[in-house]
């Protein structure tokens, strides 16, 4: 995990145990890196990878499904999540803490290749049972 703003003091320790939990709940044994950004850095990797000039909450970007994808210790590697802490804030509903756990699961259903855009809602009706689970608003 990677904290490359400054406005906003993460709990990096509580964000690490959950995506731990959530590993450990999805049976997922593959890496996986989470990078938190401000608003800036957020728009600049929207706009060049999903083509919107501004800013969103989370993105992600799953490595390919080639065995040779391998994270540097050499162990499968699940993909890239990359959350914008200024727009974390600006959107939640309780405590910073919570939506940024929020996004982090919203980020793992997408790098397992879960697309709300296109699946008729078996994204979303997964990510409230786990929200449930994990008592997440």
């Amino acid at each position: 995990m990677f904290n490359r703003q400054r406005q906003f003091s993460v709990k990096r320790t509580n964000l690490l145990d959950f995506a731990r939990q959530l590993s450990a709940r999805l049976g997922i044994r593959s890496g996986f890196t989470v990078v938190l950004m401000g608003d800036k850095a957020m728009r600049r990797y929207n706009r060049q990878f999903a083509g919107y000039d501004e800013a969103t909450d989370v993105l992600s970007f799953p490595a390919r499904e080639e065995q040779s994808d391998r994270a540097p210790d050499g162990e499968d590697y699940l993909g890239d999540i990359l959350i914008s802490v200024e727009t974390a804030d600006r959107q939640r509903r309780a405590g910073l803490d919570e939506e940024l756990r929020v996004l982090v699961l919203h980020g793992v259903l997408h790098l397992l290749g879960h697309d709300h855009t296109a699946d008729n809602g078996e994204m979303e009706k997964l990510e409230k049972q786990l929200k449930g689970e994990f008592s997440l608003s």
